[in-house]
């Protein structure tokens, strides 16, 4: 879905579908306390946001999979596979499995660490902990309960923060904001604070972090691109690619997780020719393009950058994770 302007404001739209906000959150509350958490094998990190969309949650869990990884604690990633028909618990293999039946996000992740694909969270993570995971890292279910979590994140886009703070459909908030951060031990905020979130967040554990664009970054310098994507908020790519001084001849937006159509990608190749444009995408569009066009979309990726790992490496740190 792409999440509707007025969810960054408190419109009358806005305020007019409160009601049904209150029934969506009751609901929420309830699912959380009326369910008793698995416990796993072995420790789990949760990686979720409040608000629905794109705050930087895989990003997030790639780094920390690097960051275990380089303490030697063999993380597993863990994804419910939105957009995919396999309900798991499935080992990812990137190259039997494709986006329509693992989801994008799952194939990101298993380039990176081994990644399991599992709308049942707990199965998920026992069967990691059967394959030699010493840790799990799971990519959003901050709201599912059903996995105890040992150590749970909540990242949030400083460009977005929590919208106009309301509750769905009247925002973009899957819950409160005040009670989503009180089950959380530490906040990642990404990228500038450019709505003030920080002070919603005060006299919380915050984690400051920001995308750094790929080295493809330097190619598109002073290049005419025709730019698109398919993910949770598409104008956070495009002000990257102006930002690495690119020129952006065109900039289309899609739902996110969109599943492009060979002929959508054909009309978007001929837009950029015409606009004597190189197309580009992100990283998460380019697993869902029809592989004999992948070639001719350039992508640009992003990694995550921490301002510094101390407060992290001590939350790590009281996990126990096994040798």
């Amino acid at each position: 879905m792409r999440a509707p302007e007025f969810w960054r404001t408190d419109s009358l739209a806005a305020r007019l579908l409160a009601p049904l906000s209150a029934l969506y959150a009751g609901a929420v509350a309830r699912r959380l306390a009326g369910t008793v958490p698995v416990r796993a094998p072995v420790p789990v990190i949760c990686v979720g946001n409040i608000v629905a969309g794109g705050a930087g949650k895989t990003p997030v869990c790639l780094a920390l999979a690097d960051m275990l990884a380089a303490r030697g604690a063999r993380p597993h990633l863990l994804t419910r596979g939105y957009g995919g028909t396999e309900a798991g618990p499935r080992l990812v293999d990137p190259l039997r499995h494709d986006a329509a039946r693992v989801g994008d996000e799952a194939l990101l992740l298993a380039a990176r660490a081994p990644t399991w694909v599992a709308r049942c969270r707990p199965d998920g993570a026992v069967a990691a902990a059967e394959m030699g995971a010493g840790v799990v890292v799971m990519d959003d279910g901050f709201q599912n309960p059903s996995l105890h979590k040992d150590l749970s994140l909540v990242v949030v886009d400083g460009g977005y923060g929590f919208g106009n703070g309301r509750v769905i459909p009247a925002g973009p908030c899957r819950e409160p904001v005040a009670i989503g951060l009180d089950r959380a031990d530490a906040v990642v905020l990404v990228g500038d604070d450019q709505t003030g979130v920080l002070a919603v967040l005060a006299g919380r554990t915050v984690l400051r972090a920001r995308l750094v664009p790929g080295p493809e970054a330097e190619a598109l310098r002073g290049r005419r691109v025709a730019a698109f994507a398919g993910i949770g908020r598409p104008a956070k790519f495009f002000d990257t690619l102006a930002a690495c001084g690119a020129e952006l001849a065109a900039a289309r937006s899609f739902p996110d997780h969109h599943p492009f159509a060979r002929a959508e990608i054909l009309r978007l190749l001929d837009e950029a020719i015409a606009l004597d444009a190189i197309a580009v995408t992100t990283a998460k569009d380019a697993i869902r393009l029809p592989p004999d066009l992948r070639p001719r979309v350039m992508v640009l990726t992003v990694a995550l950058q921490w301002e510094d790992t101390g407060t992290l490496d001590r939350l790590l740190g009281r996990l126990e994770i096994p040798a």
